[in-house]
């Protein structure tokens, strides 16, 4: 199966940034930016978690289109994950009204760890075309293994909103992809086993 025709793909992941900037832009509510903050980071860490799953779901599912399909396609909806956190971070920024405001929140556990796993994004992003791939050869997949360290931090970063108060929904969400990885390494450790067993064997 090939890739997804990408200009259609791109018009269907960008419908609910269009929607939100449209109900930002036009919107009485007082709050609409405060509302709309939640929905852009909460779509952000869904679209990176699909990105993520992508290889472990092939490796379970071996010969379904399903997950080959999502594995070809990934790029595209980690670049997608990427658009809906730089939103995300707009609203929020947009919603403190000030630098000094944005500033004074940096240190506080749910506001740096979204900071941080947002930084590790943009090269990630920048990098995600044919070019980069080419030209940094082995080093381009050693920086894309960051982005298992975004995740981790938009866990946390979900999870501790709120003074931890609703940790569900972020526990909720990452679940499948953590048990998909803890496949993935039991997988290649078992593999691993195998193989030495074979070498052994006289």
């Amino acid at each position: 199966m090939s890739r997804l025709n990408p200009y259609w793909l791109w018009a269907l992941l960008a419908l609910p940034p269009a929607f939100w900037s449209y109900e930002a832009l036009t919107s009485d509510n007082a709050r609409i930016i405060h509302i709309l903050v939640h929905p852009t980071g909460e779509w952000a860490a869904r679209l990176l978690i699909l990105t993520l799953m992508a290889t472990p779901l092939v490796m379970l599912f071996k010969g379904w289109r399903g997950p080959q399909w999502l594995k070809k396609n990934r790029r595209y909806l980690g670049v997608a994950a990427f658009g809906y956190a730089a939103l995300h971070t707009l609203f929020y920024v947009l919603d403190k009204g000030s630098v000094d405001t944005v500033l004074s929140e940096f240190t506080r556990f749910y506001i740096w760890t979204g900071w941080v796993a947002f930084a590790i994004f943009v090269p990630l992003a920048v990098t995600s075309m044919d070019y980069f791939m080419r030209l940094m050869g082995p080093r381009w997949k050693a920086l894309q293994r960051w982005t298992y360290a975004a995740a981790v931090l938009t866990l946390l970063h979900w999870a501790a909103l709120h003074n931890w108060g609703h940790p569900l929904g972020a526990i909720v969400h990452f679940a499948p992809l953590a048990a998909l990885e803890a496949y993935r390494v039991w997988y290649w450790m078992n593999k691993r086993r195998m193989r030495r067993t074979v070498t052994a064997t006289p």
